[in-house]
């Protein structure tokens, strides 16, 4: 038998260079007219987001990719940018119903909004067939439930080795990936503490991704824990220093959720009026994240790290 070498698909490790930039220059290089966007859940990537919302006019229209989110992603939703949406949970969690979600979907208001839905689990295991390479993934989430009646996506067969049934689900590979982790270098070594979900294999699957960071530190200081790099730098194009960058939500050991800020927000948000309002006020009426934070006050958002520092500091043993 004659063995033919396999040729490997061209490479896209990003090269290791300064990629240290702002939100705007980020988002106006690498999210285009109907970008397929995909979005992290832990920690929200709101100065992200919020630079998205003010290049909305350029952008025009996205696809969004999630596994679950709470708040953030209606931002983008009642702008009217995003076209569709593959998810498994989209909804206000704490702060309670998500108005902006439920107009779209049900009023198609600011615009309507195409749903493709998988499980939390099917979600990520669509990154994961990216990141790997693969064409679908197999997995048992979503047998026996309703979701494969609505998502003609999923295909079900049996496994050839049991016999048992098993659910595909295609591979995930966004344009681009937007996450808020806790820490890089320059050149794009990210660290994340805490809770990143599946902030790692998104970065993985998608073509080109933007990192806000807390705080930026030396590469020795990367070296120095190095286990705590779970995304490496050929993987990202872009880092931008985004201090308190997940507000509302919250970042593992930087600073605290900001419920009453979210509570007041989804108040806001009952009405498109109301949304519209806050937006202009919030985000478009602020000219970058720092803007923004002034706005909030830096008062407030160093109470929530004082509130978060009560209760878990990074390097302490408790």
């Amino acid at each position: 038998m004659r063995f033919e070498p396999v040729v490997a698909p061209e490479g896209r490790a990003k090269p290791p260079v300064n990629k240290v930039m702002t939100a705007k220059e980020a988002i106006s290089r690498f999210v285009q007219a109907g970008c397929y966007l995909g979005m992290s859940v832990s920690a929200a990537p709101a100065a992200l987001i919020w630079e998205i919302v003010r290049q909305k006019d350029r952008i025009k229209t996205l696809d969004l990719t999630i596994t679950s989110q709470i708040g953030m992603s209606s931002v983008l939703i009642g702008t009217g940018l995003v076209r569709k949406l593959e998810m498994a949970y989209n909804w206000g969690g704490i702060e309670g119903e998500d108005k902006v979600f439920r107009r779209a979907v049900e009023k198609g208001i600011p615009r309507p909004l195409e749903l493709e839905e998988y499980s939390n689990f099917g979600c990520a295991t669509r990154w994961l067939a990216g990141a790997m390479g693969l064409p679908f993934m197999p997995v048992k989430s979503m047998l026996g439930s309703d979701i494969i009646k609505y998502n003609p996506k999923i295909k079900v067969m049996n496994d050839p080795y049991t016999d048992s049934p098993v659910a595909l689900v295609p591979a995930c590979n966004p344009d681009v990936a937007i996450m808020h982790c806790a820490r890089a270098d320059k050149i794009g070594n990210v660290q994340c503490l805490g809770l990143y979900g599946n902030t790692d294999t998104l970065a993985r699957a998608a073509r080109h991704v933007i990192v806000s960071v807390e705080e930026i530190v030396t590469q020795a200081e990367i070296r120095r824990l190095p286990n705590l790099t779970t995304i490496p730098y050929y993987y990202v194009d872009a880092i931008v220093h985004a201090p308190f960058g997940a507000h509302w939500r919250e970042s593992t050991y930087y600073y605290h959720h900001d419920l009453a800020y979210g509570l007041d927000a989804y108040r806001q948000f009952a009405t498109q009026e109301g949304y519209e309002a806050w937006i202009e006020k919030y985000v478009l009426g602020t000219e970058d994240w720092d803007d923004y934070c002034r706005l909030v006050g830096y008062d407030r958002l160093n109470r929530l790290m004082l509130s978060e520092h009560k209760y878990q500091k990074f390097g302490e043993a408790r």
